[in-house]
């Protein structure tokens, strides 16, 4: 056996035996990664046009975003913790009416029973055993601060942990190596442009639809919009849910109304927003994308679910660059069928 198909066994085994025995700490770096590039994108935009090496830049974008998160704390933040409170305190006695409503209906106390916490049982594989031990572990605020630094490392010298991979392997596979990590930096820069431009889109887009129907809380429920968008498919849906049910103070005519803004502004998103802003990125078949997210959730809880789609669009990349590209349309003659005429 070659060494070039050696060193590819040895990476592929370790991979799977951290996936299997630590799935958190891969999920974890990757969410670093998608910051690294985050971080090191913005600092190209800032710094290129100064000449300032790399960690230079990241260092000047981060400064940058901590300017504006500081404007956010002092302009808005009081204001929308007001509202989310109000939220916090309207939602329940919604949810309450609205289960009254169903419990006058034969199919109604039939449905509240099956969705009683008890009656639910979730997932005994890894995904929930994964995410809770890293819950447990280290808390919401340590991973918080394991994924900064992470990202922030990532993102100063990239080139140092390409190098340390890439040592790993046989050197007729180097080239090979550093052009399929460049194209994934390309496929990760270009779904994450898309995606931050999508979630600003249906933020601005709900909270003005909700303010136009007079809607109260209508600037938190964009920015909870804006945020959940950020998981294509099953986000939307579950930053209805907060809108639908404060429209029903309204009656079933208010529900009605905030249901059509959603659908519009997902329509809107959907067919114009997205389609356009990927035209350079990768483009994920909706159906695969509801797939990974079902999978990924199912397995490794919430973060696998928020994570799931730029897995899938890496994934995607990975498969068409070195299983279609490389192997499979480089079949010699000698293997392909003799067609009989």
């Amino acid at each position: 056996m070659r060494r070039r198909t050696i060193s590819l066994l040895v990476l592929t085994v370790a991979f799977l035996l951290l996936l299997w025995q630590v799935p958190d700490v891969l999920l974890l770096t990757f969410a670093g990664v998608l910051l690294a590039v985050f971080l090191r994108g913005g600092g190209d935009l800032i710094g290129l046009r100064f000449g300032l090496s790399g960690p230079v830049r990241v260092l000047l974008f981060v400064l940058v975003l901590v300017l504006l998160f500081a404007g956010f704390v002092l302009l808005a933040a009081a204001p929308l913790a007001d509202q989310m409170n109000q939220l916090w305190q309207q939602v329940p006695r919604m949810v309450q009416q609205v289960t009254q409503r169903l419990s006058s209906y034969s199919w109604g106390q039939e449905l509240l029973e099956r969705v009683k916490p008890e009656n639910l049982s979730l997932p005994s594989g890894g995904g929930s055993s994964a995410f809770s031990a890293l819950g447990t572990t280290f808390g919401a605020v340590g991973n918080f601060v394991l994924l900064l630094f992470l990202g922030l490392y990532f993102a100063m010298d990239p080139g140092l942990y390409r190098r340390g991979i890439v040592a790993l392997l046989a050197p007729s596979l180097h080239a090979k190596a550093f052009a399929v990590f460049e194209e994934a930096g390309h496929t990760l820069r270009g779904w994450l442009g898309a995606q931050m431009i999508s979630m600003a889109a249906v933020g601005v887009l709900m909270g003005l639809g909700f303010w136009l129907l007079g809607l109260p809380l209508a600037v938190l429920l964009g920015v909870i919009a804006g945020l959940l968008a950020f998981i294509p498919n099953i986000g939307p849906v579950i930053a209805a849910v907060p809108a639908i049910l404060l429209g029903l103070e309204g009656g079933t005519s208010g529900a009605l109304a905030v249901l059509g803004v959603y659908l519009t502004v997902q329509s809107i998103e959907s067919y114009l927003i997205t389609p356009y802003v990927q035209k350079r990125s990768v483009d994920l078949p909706p159906a695969l994308t509801i797939i990974v997210q079902v999978g990924m959730g199912t397995l490794y809880g919430i973060m696998g679910l928020a994570l799931a789609t730029p897995l899938a669009a890496l994934g995607l990349m990975l498969v068409r660059h070195l299983y279609i590209k490389d192997y499979l349309e480089t079949e010699p003659p000698a293997e392909r069928p003799v067609l009989l005429r």
